[in-house]
């Protein structure tokens, strides 16, 4: 499944970008002054986590040819991802989509609030991209977010869902649902559509319940996925929140083709500065795992040490390289005295 032949890309993956504006740590959006501007995007997040362990990596979307246009591609060639894929747009009406954030202390919960509507991307099209795409890449991935924007974005994801496919690239598809976005009716319609394309599936045991109906254990619901729609590599994120500056993180991951599930200890009690993106970083190093390795224990692990330390970053995007991560796998599965400095 994982084939090592040489492509332009490793992977490339299609979502909106975003500007994301916070308050400052601990104060209220009702009351503060000030934000603080930063890039995001569940799809950026996945691919620059992706670029900083080591691989070359793409991203398609579209954004306003203007000042705010010009940051988020500054911060997409900043993470060493590919911005040639992006589209630009000069209409009058074209705007980047926002997204407010104010991180949560206890018992007080972090709270987003959404501008996203008339976003450039939602005038994407399938022939906005280019036909000689679609052999460049061994991997694509883009995730229910992007399928419930809008009409065309959901029309522009399930092409090129279908042209990678049948051009011999792996897909990919992270469940990512959001409620304020769509309902659970709809998501489970439209998603349905594209899991028959899909290799390798990023769904939560809540979202499986909850959206798609489905009982029984997780091992059950992810081999009834794997089986239903012939999916080979499934994983599902498992996080106990003990409040928003405490977390404990652990994951699931199933390959169908060896009946068989991996696991390791979770990492616990994780000092969390900024939950947003570090799903999408669990991603990343997931399909790294998959990509450079080929092998569902390395999956499980750098997907595992990707999140629980992006939980430790302020921003959307990651900040780690493969370096790191690998002293960071290797710290949670030690024993005995650690150095509590790099140094």
């Amino acid at each position: 499944m994982f084939s090592n032949e040489k492509k332009d890309y490793d992977a490339l993956v299609f979502g909106e970008l975003l500007l994301r504006l916070s308050s400052p740590v601990n104060e209220r959006m009702i009351s503060g002054a000030v934000f603080e501007k930063r890039a995001g995007g569940a799809e950026l997040n996945v691919v620059s986590g992706m670029s900083l362990l080591g691989l070359h990596t793409g991203i398609i979307s579209k954004l306003p040819k203007n000042e705010l246009g010009t940051y988020i591609r500054n911060n997409v060639r900043f993470c060493g991802v590919d911005d040639e894929w992006l589209i630009y747009d000069d209409s009058p009406e074209a705007r980047l989509g926002i997204y407010y954030y104010e991180h949560g202390v206890y018992p007080r919960k972090p709270t987003v609030v959404y501008d996203r509507k008339n976003a450039s991307i939602n005038t994407i099209k399938p022939e906005d991209i280019p036909e000689r795409i679609y052999h460049t890449t061994r991997l694509f991935h883009t995730s229910g977010i992007t399928l419930a924007l809008s009409e065309a974005t959901r029309n522009t994801a399930e092409e090129l869902i279908k042209k990678f496919k049948a051009a011999g690239a792996l897909i990919s598809f992270d469940v990512n649902f959001r409620a304020n976005l769509w309902s659970e009716a709809d998501a489970k319609r439209y998603i349905e559509r594209i899991l028959p394309y899909v290799d390798i599936l990023f769904i939560s045991e809540e979202t499986s319940r909850r959206t798609f109906g489905k009982s029984g254990d997780l091992k059950e619901i992810l081999k009834y996925f794997a089986r239903e729609y012939n999916i080979e590599v499934l994983a599902s994120t498992e996080r106990k929140i003990i409040s928003p500056k405490k977390h404990t993180f652990g994951s699931t991951i199933y390959n169908a083709k060896e009946d068989k599930f991996y696991r390791e200890a979770p990492y616990e009690n994780i000092e969390v500065i900024d939950r947003i993106g570090s799903g999408d970083a669990y991603v990343s190093g997931v399909l790294f795992g998959l990509l450079a390795y080929g092998d569902c224990k390395r999956a499980l692990e750098y997907g595992n040490a990707a999140c629980a330390v992006k939980n430790t970053v302020l921003g959307d995007l990651p900040s780690t390289d493969k370096k790191e991560i690998d002293k960071i796998i290797e710290g949670h599965q030690g024993s005995g005295d650690q150095s509590e400095m790099n140094r």
